[in-house]
């Protein structure tokens, strides 16, 4: 309990807060874990081939047939913001400037209202037509089972707006920016085994003079890094840092 007061303590100084989000922010929604040791990624590694760039290039069609199965649940739309959504977005109301960096592609940071969001990995709420740039919302894509360009002469077939395996990642560059403007880095639900996100506490850690924090429910090979390691239960966490702030 003194380390999570510690931890409250800086959360409740800081002005200026980055936080990193993993999966483990979003399984209290309902939503599994793709990378921790029970997550669905292990029991079937030919699923990062068929998520790949690649694969979407030599065979779109039954792409969108992998996709739409591996992102069922997500896909679906039958989850909601949990209370580590809700708490982040109470730091923001409460006048300080927070800025989300997220592995997740859920889009359940800015649906609890969070109006800094950096989506590193994309979001699923999208997909848009690689040829001319035109964007089609969840609905759509639901509705057709390989979903196409609409616009008169194109017809291609979307893309969707998630980073791929293969893709380059497009907000690193921001995520390093937030990170400078900061006081805190927090860190939450994140195992920290996919690069370069995992750059980015190393990052805080030796380019910036803030303390960083680390609240997941398993180790992770980066906790060295860190001047706060809390393995626990996220929500639960997260209620007792309330209590302390």
């Amino acid at each position: 309990m003194e380390l999570i007061n510690k931890l409250a303590k800086e959360i409740a100084k800081a002005d200026s807060i980055t936080v990193l989000t993993g999966a483990g922010v979003s399984t209290s929604s309902g939503i599994p874990d793709f990378r921790s040791a029970n997550g669905i990624w292990t029991g079937n590694h030919s699923r990062e081939y068929y998520m790949s760039r690649r694969y979407f290039l030599e065979d779109p069609v039954d792409f969108w047939v992998k996709y739409k199965e591996i992102f069922r649940l997500k896909l679906l739309k039958d989850y909601g913001p949990n209370h580590v959504h809700y708490f982040l977005k109470n730091l923001e109301d409460s006048g300080k400037k927070v800025s989300i960096v997220t592995q997740n592609v859920d889009g359940l940071h800015s649906m609890a209202g969070n109006h800094h969001v950096i989506e590193y990995h994309g979001n699923l709420n999208t997909a848009t037509c690689p040829v001319c740039g035109s964007e089609y919302n969840l609905e759509y894509v639901m509705e057709n089972d390989t979903p196409v360009c609409e616009k008169r002469g194109c017809g291609d077939i979307l893309k969707p707006d998630i980073v791929l395996f293969g893709d380059p990642i497009m907000g690193h560059e921001q995520a390093e920016a937030a990170i400078n403007d900061s006081d805190l880095l927090l860190v939450l639900g994140t195992s920290l085994l996919v690069s370069p996100f995992n750059m980015l506490p190393n990052y805080a850690s030796m380019a910036l003079d803030m303390p960083l924090g680390i609240v997941n429910r398993e180790p992770t090979p980066m906790d060295a890094l860190f001047d706060y390691v809390i393995h626990d239960d996220l929500v639960d966490t997260v209620r007792k840092i309330e209590t302390q702030m």
